[in-house]
């Protein structure tokens, strides 16, 4: 394949996507009206290895960097909503994740065991009225040598070849789910939380439910 061709190959499958899903409560304006303070939870990540991959990471090595992805994504997350607090008037304020984090500690409550808790009890323990938890999938079945084509080309060295994300809000009263933006991405923009972040933000933001000019 000549080289022109390739980079065009290369970078249509950096920047594609599918559209994102959205669900939004037919009462959640009616909810989310008396709302003060969001937490923004530990991302939760599952990184699909090639064959060859896993034969060389151990399991402590593979939960270890879920676990540093998950925590890269929420403090990522809760930087783009303080950027753009002002540009799109969020009705809402975020508690800083260095709070939350340290509330989850002060209670014993582990990275894996988030899973295990209820929304309800996450946001009584935070002191906050709803709950932001963000999904993400990680598949990498490129080889080396198209994960490298793609760094020279666009500075991303990750392999990451496709990105399931969803983030949802629950509610802190019932843990009722409120909002579900659901996020597909391919390419190495997967490749790094910041880029995950940047590209899933990009989109949800516009459409995020506690934007007072949506």
């Amino acid at each position: 394949m000549k080289p022109f061709y390739f980079s065009v190959l290369l970078l249509m499958l950096v920047f594609s996507g599918c559209a994102p899903k959205i669900y939004k409560a037919n009462d959640f304006n009616d909810v989310a009206a008396k709302h003060k303070v969001v937490a923004i939870l530990p991302a939760f990540v599952s990184i699909q290895l090639r064959p060859n991959e896993a034969k060389r990471t151990t399991p402590e090595q593979l939960e270890t960097n879920e676990k540093s992805t998950g925590m890269a994504i929420q403090e990522k997350e809760y930087g783009w909503f303080l950027r753009r607090s002002d540009k799109y008037n969020y009705t809402v304020k975020f508690q800083d994740v260095s709070k939350t984090n340290s509330l989850l500690k002060e209670a014993n409550i582990s990275y894996s065991s988030l899973k295990t808790m209820s929304k309800e009890e996450l946001a009584k323990l935070l002191h906050v009225d709803a709950v932001i938890s963000t999904s993400v999938r990680m598949d990498k079945p490129m080889n080396e040598g198209v994960a490298v084509a793609l760094g020279v080309l666009t500075g991303a060295w990750g392999s990451t070849n496709a990105v399931y994300t969803t983030i949802n809000i629950h509610e802190g009263q019932q843990g009722d789910l409120m909002w579900k933006y659901d996020y597909q991405a391919s390419g190495s923009i997967g490749s790094s939380p910041e880029n995950l972040v940047n590209a899933l933000m990009r989109n949800a933001s516009k459409k995020f439910p506690y934007n007072a000019k949506s």
